[in-house]
């Protein structure tokens, strides 16, 4: 019993926002990786997806291939997952781009074992017990885990709010600011709020700031 608990916390375990990144070692469609090497002072935004040759999966992966160059400009590398063998990631690779032209030009991990998809939580019994569900882990340049986002097996993802978010981040920790709802680059941010009566006299005085009250106010970068 004790053994089937232990397999059973194994394969629900999920890292959380401030963890690092469970390292592993795998076989992908661009060669061997070792996450603890993998994009060196790069970003990276890792994603799992429940089985090649599938329509909603084939939407997301050329979704991720198609705007690769923003996630470029965000100095990000994207790593891609399933629970397929690397020989049927190569030949979906090579199904989309002879019907779209649309080039998969990522790392994709084979997972057949599932290890890193039980280290990341990506499998959950409830869903399913042999296909992976959409995560999302956005790991810093330190191998931090800063944001996960999680989907079911029959809802896409959106590619506009993971590139949101990603910019969000890499802007919050520029700048040492927070962001508001719905922010896009190019609005404004929020400013921390004042911690002594010094700096809530010195907020009150501030001309430059878009000041919704003392404790909320906003700034152009």
């Amino acid at each position: 019993m004790n053994n089937e608990n232990n397999i059973q916390e194994q394969v629900i375990s999920m890292p959380r926002i401030g963890d690092i990144a469970p390292d592993f070692e795998a076989v992908t469609t661009k060669g061997k990786i070792k996450m603890s090497d993998f994009a060196k002072d790069k970003w990276i935004v890792m994603f799992s997806h429940p089985a090649d040759f599938t329509p909603v999966c084939t939407t997301e992966m050329s979704g991720f291939a198609s705007r690769k160059s923003e996630f470029d400009e965000l100095n990000t590398e994207l790593l891609g997952l399933s629970i397929d063998s690397v020989h049927a990631h190569l030949g979906w690779v090579q199904n989309v781009r002879e019907n779209t032209g649309v080039y998969f030009d990522f790392p994709i991990i084979a997972d057949l074992d599932m290890k890193v998809s039980k280290a990341y939580g990506m499998l959950q019994p409830n869903e399913s017990e042999t296909a992976a569900v959409r995560a999302v882990f956005f790991i810093d340049p330190k191998k931090k885990i800063r944001l996960v986002m999680y989907y079911p097996l029959n809802v896409g993802r959106n590619m506009d709010e993971i590139l949101r978010a990603l910019d969000a981040l890499q802007t919050s920790d520029k700048y040492k600011v927070a962001m508001p709802l719905d922010w896009k680059r190019g609005d404004k941010v929020i400013v921390s709020p004042p911690k002594t009566l010094d700096e809530l006299n010195a907020r009150l005085e501030d001309d430059t700031l878009e000041k919704v009250d003392w404790y909320l106010a906003k700034k152009s970068l």
